[in-house]
């Protein structure tokens, strides 16, 4: 049996890890998340937390749904073997892009960081939707390299919740920068990151190896 190339498989265990971090940190960890809204301080708008936290369970719950569906489809070697599930499996990423960014909007206002960080999170929700939208079109088109090249940027950006939380780890733990500063500076960096880090693979990428 032909065997998953290793990039495939070091995305595979990011993915899971970042998965089994999102859910316990809203099961056990802080089901409240009464940590992360302690941080939320001279909100312009009135923040009403239980509706904040189902929209912030919805939101997280889609997003991994999106990071899983999407890794599958990532896979040349599922394509090939399952083409109708590759299709159906992909407007279930697609939804739960949409669903994502939706539940992002709602939560953008109330962000961590206050304007600068609704302005990161609102930039963000549009690449998203307009890269995903490139990737639909390309493929309606039967375009499959472009459909690839332009799924891969959008997968990219499911990493995006993991990746805030280690930058503002490393800067606020480790350096001891400020933890709104260091929201604010890893939502930025996590953006430019994973923009870069797509722009790479789709460049360097002459076979497929995820």
């Amino acid at each position: 049996m032909k065997k998953h190339p290793p990039f495939y498989m070091l995305i595979t265990f990011i993915c899971i890890i970042s998965i089994l971090y999102a859910l316990s940190n809203i099961v056990i960890v802080d089901p409240g998340a009464e940590a992360f809204l302690s941080h939320k301080t001279d909100l312009t708008r009135e923040l009403k937390p239980q509706i904040w936290l189902t929209v912030m369970y919805m939101h997280s719950a889609f997003a991994c749904v999106a990071m899983a569906s999407g890794l599958i489809n990532m896979s040349t070697r599922w394509y090939e073997r399952r083409r109708r599930f590759h299709r159906m499996n992909g407007y279930v990423y697609v939804s739960s892009v949409f669903l994502v960014v939706l539940t992002s909007g709602y939560m953008a206002p109330y962000a961590t960081g206050g304007k600068i960080s609704s302005m990161g999170f609102n930039l963000l929700n549009i690449l998203w939707l307009v890269v995903t939208a490139t990737a639909l079109v390309h493929i309606w088109k039967k375009r499959m390299i472009q459909h690839r090249h332009w799924m891969i940027r959008s997968y990219a950006f499911c990493f995006t919740n993991a990746l805030i939380h280690l930058f503002t780890f490393v800067l606020h733990q480790v350096i001891g920068i400020a933890y709104v500063t260091s929201y604010t500076i890893g939502l930025y960096g996590a953006i430019v990151l994973l923009i870069a880090a797509s722009e790479v693979i789709v460049r360097v990428e002459k076979r497929p190896f995820l």
